[in-house]
């Protein structure tokens, strides 16, 4: 058998890389603007979360910026058929990838907006404990540039958007972005309605401060209407049903913990899907028992 060069191999393997990566763009569903009203989309489709455009008096509003430069230069292309108005901020509702990965590829005049945890979670460790891509320098630039703690108003001319933070849930830094004309909320990965929920422990997430964080979101905004990044648009009910969903977890599991069984035996009391939620919640079950009993 003749042997391969080792440049030949490599060259090999970045063209069969390259296919796959084209026919993966090839094949991911194009980015849809989804009317929710006159001034309000949701954008659908391309590579990474659901995200959202808000169309003021004097520019736009976008809410995260998906993976990759097809996807944002799509957002690009569809959103100059609505308006020619400039884009003059981009929100990151919090620092996963899929929501924020883009905003190297929007123009550098946009400023970027994030509650200051998330900001401080762009540079944090990888689940695998990898550094961070933005500490790279000339990422910097594309990081959030304008944080906030608790609340912010954002004005396009007469149209307002409040950000708002009201705690640890997902991550330590996820808000929700407010459109009150349209009693509308963007509220990010603080809820997955077809999947299990994800909390980014290794972020500082926190099952049990999630409940608390949405069931202060519900007591606090007017919203009708909630779009999250990876579920369809829900309503009130859709939230306190999750809510109630996490809680049905967190009592099954105590009461597992209390019988003494182990988390591998744990496990087999729940789907294989929703080892990861049951995993999170084991393990803050145990760190608050060893806190109470010191």
């Amino acid at each position: 058998m003749n042997k391969i060069s080792a440049t030949k191999l490599m060259t090999i393997l970045l063209f069969v890389s390259f296919v796959s990566l084209s026919a993966q763009e090839r094949n991911e569903e194009p980015v849809t603007f989804n009317k929710i009203s006159e001034h309000l989309y949701e954008i659908t489709g391309g590579r990474g979360a659901r995200s959202g455009a808000y169309i003021g008096d004097n520019g736009v509003l976008i809410i995260d910026s998906k993976m990759t430069k097809q996807s944002v230069d799509q957002i690009l292309n569809e959103l100059k058929k609505i308006t020619d108005k400039p884009i003059r901020y981009l929100v990151n509702t919090h620092s996963d990838g899929d929501h924020v990965n883009g905003n190297p590829f929007f123009p550098t005049s946009v400023t970027i907006i994030a509650h200051e945890n998330c900001r401080k979670e762009f540079f944090h460790e990888t689940r695998d404990g990898d550094p961070s891509r933005w500490n790279d320098p000339e990422m910097k630039q594309f990081i959030p540039s304008l944080t906030f703690t608790e609340n912010l108003n954002i004005y396009l001319g007469s149209k307002k958007i409040e950000l708002w933070y009201f705690g640890i849930g997902h991550t330590t830094g996820d808000i929700v972005v407010y459109f009150p004309e349209e009693l509308t909320a963007f509220i990010g990965d603080q809820i997955f309605l077809n999947r299990p929920q994800l909390i980014h422990s290794y972020k500082g997430g926190n099952s049990f401060r999630h409940v608390e964080t949405l069931t202060k979101m519900l007591e606090t905004l007017d919203a009708q209407q909630f779009c999250s990044g990876h579920s369809s648009m829900t309503d009130h009910e859709g939230i306190r049903n999750h809510i109630e969903k996490i809680k049905g977890y967190q009592k099954k599991i105590k009461e597992l913990i209390h019988c003494e069984k182990t988390l591998e035996e744990i496990l087999k009391e729940f789907k294989d899907e929703e080892d990861r939620i049951v995993t999170t919640i084991y393990n803050e079950l145990q760190e608050k028992s060893e806190i109470e009993n010191k």
